[in-house]
């Protein structure tokens, strides 16, 4: 069972890192527990020279050798090659800006674009379910996300990923901690003493949630496998 992370965030050992380990961890020992082989990999997205989408639409072309895959070759196209072929996929990003990072923008474009057709109902070219995980870590507590439009943002991109890939859980890592020392920064609007007591005391069960996550994920490429099938699972979007 290949199970893949990718990780848009610029640091390696931080919060979405940290996170995307553990949900590895935890699809991996749930796959060994049903005697599955698993083989995990988390790809660090800022390690690697790509674009976002450059409209070509050669994945649109009809005829084209290029159909519903991205024909741009850059450092990215390995990377899409494995995702492909995984059993699992993970996504995890920072919130910045309001957003995904750049960087995982940019992938999310080349991912999921070539496999959206462009017919009635945007029907998805990816041939079969893929179980998928799609994280997201953020500086602001979870009831602030609709004050700046983060609930919104977030659940786009939750909805085309499941449309896409068959399933999709979101899963919400809030209010976390930024800064080694928060001294450093002009970072007033928050309390550092609370912040630091959250990353003590909750952040551990954001991790423990990962896990879980990840062992969900296995569960759910196992069910679609042992059915053979076609059919799209859709346990709904999670807060955290």
């Amino acid at each position: 069972m290949n199970i893949i992370a990718i990780n848009g965030s610029p640091r390696k050992k931080w919060n979405t890192a940290t996170l995307l380990r553990n949900a590895l961890e935890g699809a991996a020992e749930r796959a060994t527990q049903a005697g599955r082989t698993a083989s995990t990999e988390l790809v660090h997205l800022y390690e690697h020279d790509y674009k976002g989408c450059i409209s070509c639409f050669a994945c649109k072309k009809i005829g084209g050798k290029s159909y519903g895959h991205c024909a741009v070759k850059d450092g990215l196209t390995p990377i899409l090659e494995r995702v492909a072929e995984a059993d699992v996929l993970l996504l995890g990003s920072p919130i910045y800006f309001y957003t995904e990072t750049g960087e995982m923008r940019s992938f999310l474009e080349r991912l999921l674009f070539p496999y959206l057709s462009y017919t009635p109902g945007y029907q998805p070219l990816f041939p079969r379910p893929l179980p998928t995980g799609l994280v997201y870590t953020m500086n602001i507590p979870e009831d602030k996300m609709a004050d700046y439009q983060q609930d919104r943002a977030v659940k786009a991109t939750w909805a085309v990923t499941r449309r896409i890939f068959g399933s999709c859980e979101l899963f919400l890592c809030t209010d976390t901690y930024q800064f080694d020392d928060y001294s450093k920064y002009v970072s007033t609007s928050w309390d550092p003493v609370a912040k630091a007591r959250r990353r003590e005391e909750v952040f551990p069960q954001d991790c423990a949630r990962a896990r879980e996550l990840g062992a969900l994920l296995v569960e759910q490429a196992m069910a679609a496998g042992d059915s053979g099938a076609a059919a799209r699972v859709d346990t709904g979007p999670t807060g955290s």
